[in-house]
């Protein structure tokens, strides 16, 4: 498989550049995820990144490569987001009221 080395910007990583693996079209995926183990035992923790576009041509705006933004916001903890799931916006058992 090919790879990329890709750089990552903010959080932990920032200033780092890693081989990514490419995909079957040739970009690397658009969300990186790095566990980091707990030092107590815990949970392992989830340091998320986004793809973004690292620069254009001049002439026709083509991106020139890619680079991994720090999103500290992101919880998602590498769960697939299907199309047909719900959000989390509601603890489970406890449903919406719809009077307000």
């Amino acid at each position: 498989m090919k790879s990329q080395d890709t750089p990552f910007e903010g959080g932990p990583m920032d200033g780092r550049v890693l081989p990514v693996l490419l995909g079957p079209t040739g970009h690397p995926p658009k969300t990186y995820r790095i566990p980091v183990p707990d030092p107590d035992g815990g949970p392992p923790t989830v340091l998320v990144y986004h793809r973004v576009p690292r620069g254009h041509s001049r002439r026709l705006g083509l991106i020139q490569g890619w680079k991994y933004r720090y999103a500290p916001e992101d919880r998602s903890g590498g769960r697939p987001r299907w199309p047909w799931s719900r959000p989390d916006a509601t603890p489970p058992g406890k449903p919406e009221d719809p009077n307000g």
